[in-house]
């Protein structure tokens, strides 16, 4: 496999569940702690050597590319006022090897449509895929994981996690065949099943490394679950052509799409790493 250099951050959703915080900031800005749930993100995927960062932003997300980019007054201002510690924090969000790129879903029509929009970007190379909302808290940053998992058995791979068998209808369910003690090679992925026809309890969570092959699928897919191109239909799609495999990463998640596990991310990295 292709070093893995590109990473896809579908941001383009509404936020509503957190309305009416989100009316006017994106969902992807909302802080724990001290950061936006975007730049845990980022820094997971910078930790695993991804130096192209793609936003597949919508409208109202302006605040994202403001977020990475340079604020000169402010850098001028903490400069004049000796705060240095503050100064660096601001100048190093983003390291000078890594590039931003921005582009537009233009409709809501599903995860899967907003990889697809990330295509003429990655072009013909293996990428990561990192949703913000789920912050996985990890000694070594688990896209770093699957980059590591899709080296060793070259193919695409999705992190998975074991869950609670009445929470299967919340995730796609993945069932295969073990490769190794964390790792399966799947043979089937459905969405969202019910509890009685999930063919198991691994679900995946929203960490993807994926082989290019996947946007010809997705091409060819049609609107699933709740009227969206979904990715786990692409993926099912690719899997009858290429190996997927399933991942159990190292490392703790909070769902941050739920008000729930938001208030437990910033209660709990709030105390491990600021001592609050």
């Amino acid at each position: 496999m292709k070093p893995i250099r590109k990473a896809v951050f579908p941001v383009a959703g509404m936020g509503t569940r957190f309305l009416p915080a989100t009316k006017a900031m994106p969902k992807e800005m909302l802080p724990i702690v001290d950061k936006p749930l975007i730049q845990y993100a980022v820094e997971e995927a910078i930790a695993a050597g991804i130096t192209e960062l793609i936003f597949i932003t919508g409208r109202n997300k302006r605040a994202i590319e403001d977020h990475f980019d340079r604020v000169p007054e402010l850098e001028a201002d903490l400069a004049a006022k000796n705060k240095m510690e503050l100064l660096d924090i601001v100048r190093n969000i983003i390291p000078a090897n890594v590039n931003c790129i921005y582009t537009r879903q233009s409709a809501p029509l599903g995860l899967g449509h907003a990889v697809l929009c990330a295509a003429p970007i990655v072009g013909d190379e293996p990428f990561a895929v990192l949703l913000a909302d789920d912050l996985i808290d990890a000694a070594v940053s688990v896209t770093r994981q699957l980059v590591d998992c899709a080296h060793q058995h070259n193919g695409s791979v999705l992190a998975i996690q074991n869950i609670q068998r009445d929470h299967t209808g919340k995730y796609g369910i993945i069932s295969g065949d073990l490769v190794d003690p964390a790792t399966t090679r799947l043979n089937a992925i459905v969405e969202k099943p019910s509890p009685k026809d999930a063919p198991s309890t691994l679900a995946v969570v929203g960490r993807y490394v994926l082989e290019p092959d996947i946007f010809e699928h997705l091409r060819k897919t049609q609107a699933g679950v709740g009227g969206e191109i979904q990715l786990t239909d692409g993926i099912a799609s690719l899997l009858r052509a290429r190996a997927v495999f399933g991942h159990q990463y190292q490392g703790l998640r909070y769902d941050c799409g739920d008000k729930k596990g938001f208030f437990q991310a910033t209660l709990e990295l709030g105390r491990k790493y600021h001592g609050l």
